[in-house]
């Protein structure tokens, strides 16, 4: 986001900053008093910077915040969480200010999980500024710790010492954070006590510290303490004095405009609060302390914020679809126009060159349906080769049969006489017309076939079968309808039978008719 509210916290007072695109403002002081909370209100509210939308970074800087360092079983899922939290409660049940963080495994025994719990002892001194927030419903991002951020200055300053003390002098006192191989393990806040603006204590309370790190095993005996010094390059000279390297001591002086070029400041800082506070404007970490229900508002916000981008997206997803779409219609528009132009253009010179041209025979339409109707003729048009190459297979399946007279005829099959000639109808020769030249449709197709059956031993039953399966191959055809007109024996009940049965039956053949009947 481009804008942020960034608020420095400490016992007495709370400092607060715009953050506007990279560029840390002026910072407005409200003492922690009714005045104060109502001047702080006052200053969320006012019209002109509309900032009840703005998120909020809490920056706490408080003397009230311990560090306890504690093994645990190195547990992992549900099991691992529930255990954790359960610690939390142990060691810090009257906040909801509490966090931890994974320092690394213990080297020996069961290679515990070494966790460093913090948390703000107590939360009084952030509840009235809260409450504030919650009131006017400002959204809240997080709740940040000087010293754990204090863990991302050590890396833009590129600090690289096994045991390191950073002592900073910030709002609310001296600051002294001790890591060891870059993590944080210890943080404590005492008053500074000053003389010319210089914190003349810094020797005695970096002692006093390196006594506590030594007596809790923190950092062994023998141990060097590096201890880097934060301070304006005018009192550095005068820090010198005060500090004297030792045995197990050595001190480091950094200027406070070279850390501020390192962090990207613009101006040069006072004191350390505003080389946290562009940190935590440039780059926020996820928040060391749970907001709980303060950050409501800022998820409402992200939430938001995030339907208005997919409306957008949307939106311009259809606008810009629709731009495409009226590109396209206007380009097949003026294709349209342009072939409505060529299409006129050949009709012109169509029309031009055929008046110069003699009249035609035959109107153009009449040539167009003249040149239709032969394709028509062509393609439609009765003719026996298809039907006869039909016959021709069903013969080669039937060695028995042989071919004896075709009669074939285009349309539908005429009637017989009583001699099963085909009768001579009136008007035979108008039925033909265009409907038997394949117009508009091809005519059926009509075959008598007459043919001989061989009958060895006059066996009529051999000669039936043979009869049944010509007949059959012959109607497997599409379009093709089989009719027995005469069989070789005449079945019916009144016909009268006669032969020898002593004498052996010489080879015969036997004769008859089928009608085919087929529609291409």
């Amino acid at each position: 986001m481009f804008r942020k509210q960034l608020l420095y916290i400490t016992s007495d007072a709370l400092c607060a900053y715009d953050w506007d695109h990279g560029v840390l403002g002026e910072g407005q002081a409200f003492p922690a008093s009714a005045a104060g909370l109502d001047g702080f209100a006052a200053w969320l509210e006012d019209p002109q910077a509309h900032r009840l939308d703005v998120p909020a970074y809490l920056l706490t800087d408080l003397i009230e915040e311990d560090f306890q360092r504690q093994l645990l079983p190195h547990v992992r899922g549900k099991a691992g969480r529930a255990l954790l939290e359960r610690r939390k409660q142990q060691l810090h049940r009257d906040t909801p200010y509490r966090g931890s963080t994974l320092l690394g495994r213990d080297s020996t025994g069961r290679h515990d999980d070494q966790v460093l719990f913090f948390a703000l002892t107590n939360p009084s001194l952030l509840q009235p500024w809260t409450e504030a927030l919650e009131h006017l419903r400002v959204p809240v991002a997080g709740i940040y710790s000087t010293s754990l951020l204090s863990i991302a200055l050590v890396k833009k300053l590129s600090i690289a010492h096994e045991h390191l003390l950073l002592v900073t002098q910030q709002s609310g006192g001296l600051r002294q954070s001790y890591y060891e191989k870059g993590q944080l393990r210890f943080s404590r806040q005492t008053l500074a006590i000053a003389l010319d603006g210089v914190a003349v204590n810094i020797a005695l309370e970096t002692e006093k510290t390196r006594q506590f790190l030594t007596s809790t095993r923190m950092l062994a005996r023998g141990d060097v303490l590096n201890t880097v010094i934060l301070a304006p390059a005018a009192q550095i000279a005068k820090l010198e004095l005060l500090c004297d390297n030792g045995v197990e001591v050595a001190y480091h002086f950094i200027d406070l405009q070279l850390a501020g070029e390192r962090v990207g400041l613009r101006q040069t800082p006072v004191l350390a609060d505003e080389l946290l506070l562009t940190l935590l404007g440039k780059h926020p970490p996820p928040s060391h302390y749970p907001p709980g229900a303060l950050a409501r508002y800022y998820h409402f916000q992200r939430t938001r914020k995030a339907l208005y981008g997919a409306s957008t997206l949307i939106g311009g997803s259809a606008a810009l679809w629709c731009a495409i779409n009226l590109l396209g219609g206007i380009a097949d528009d003026n294709s349209t126009q342009r072939l409505a132009q060529e299409t006129a253009s050949y009709q012109e010179r169509y029309r031009s060159v055929m008046s110069t041209q003699p009249p035609a025979p035959a109107k153009t339409q009449n040539m167009k349906v003249a040149v239709t109707l032969g394709r028509m003729i062509a393609s439609q048009a009765p003719e026996p080769g298809r039907l006869l190459g039909m016959l021709s297979a069903a013969l080669d399946q039937a060695p028995q049969v042989a071919l004896s007279q075709l009669h074939w005829h285009a349309g539908p099959a005429p009637a017989r006489t009583a001699d099963s000639q085909p009768a001579q109808q009136p008007g035979a020769s108008l039925q033909g017309g265009s409907a038997q030249a394949g117009i508009p449709t091809a005519p059926p197709q009509t075959l008598r076939l007459e043919a001989d059956v061989a009958m060895p031993n006059n066996d009529y039953r051999a000669a039936l079968a043979a009869l049944t399966a010509f007949a059959q191959t012959l109607a497997r055809q599409q379009g093709m309808q089989v009719t027995i007109a005469e069989t070789p024996l005449d079945l019916r009940p009144s016909a009268a039978l006669s032969g020898k049965s002593a004498a052996p039956a010489p080879d015969s053949q036997a004769r008859f008719t089928l009608l085919l009947e087929w529609q291409p």
